[in-house]
């Protein structure tokens, strides 16, 4: 986008809010889609969450005070709705975090639109081992790309932090995907 604030300015106008906002769809849609089916893994939730996101940006246009970047400020929101969604969604089930990592797991091998060889379904499943925060932090830095200040500004978490939480995770991966045997149900 090569103008920003010029962006923001038309999508907080009245005159040209729909118009933007229709651009901002277009530019945002699928980056923002894959950065929450990380998160809720299956492709309906990611739906509904994605849905859910771009309203609560919709409704909350008039309130950036552009702080951060639109991209940044965006996925923070993404973020925000998909652990909404996780949260709401584990109290309706009562689930340990083990139920729910393992269920997880087994919708997203039933999932149609899920296309992972062997590595990726390992690497999936050494992600659901780890703390929730530490696989959130790993999947935007490695998946979206998002550098460690911007994850910082989406998730609150010091840079320090983060930057120690992902090379722990590349480490913990390195050393524990060659001899991580896959169960005959999730064999792709």
């Amino acid at each position: 986008m090569t103008n920003e604030a010029e962006f923001i300015k038309k999508l907080t106008s009245k005159k040209y809010k729909e118009e933007a906002f229709k651009k901002l769809l277009d530019l945002y849609q699928e980056r923002l889609y894959w950065h929450i089916r990380k998160l809720v893994v299956t492709h309906e939730n990611a739906d509904d969450v994605l849905q859910n996101t771009f309203l609560r940006i919709y409704k909350s246009l008039p309130n950036f005070k552009q702080n951060s970047s639109l991209h940044t400020w965006m996925y923070r929101i993404a973020y925000n709705e998909s652990i909404r969604f996780l949260e709401q969604n584990k109290k309706k089930q009562h689930y340990s975090i083990d139920d729910v990592s393992d269920k997880y797991l087994d919708s997203l091998f039933e999932d149609a639109f899920f296309e992972g060889n062997e590595i990726q379904v390992k690497l999936h499943k050494l992600l659901l081992k780890l703390p929730e925060k530490q696989r959130q932090v790993f999947q935007m830095k490695y998946y979206d790309d998002l550098k460690f200040r911007e994850i910082a500004s989406i998730t609150g978490i010091k840079e320090g932090t983060l930057k120690s939480s992902y090379y722990n995770t590349v480490k913990f991966i390195e050393e524990n995907i060659a001899t991580l045997e896959l169960s005959s149900e999730t064999k792709v």
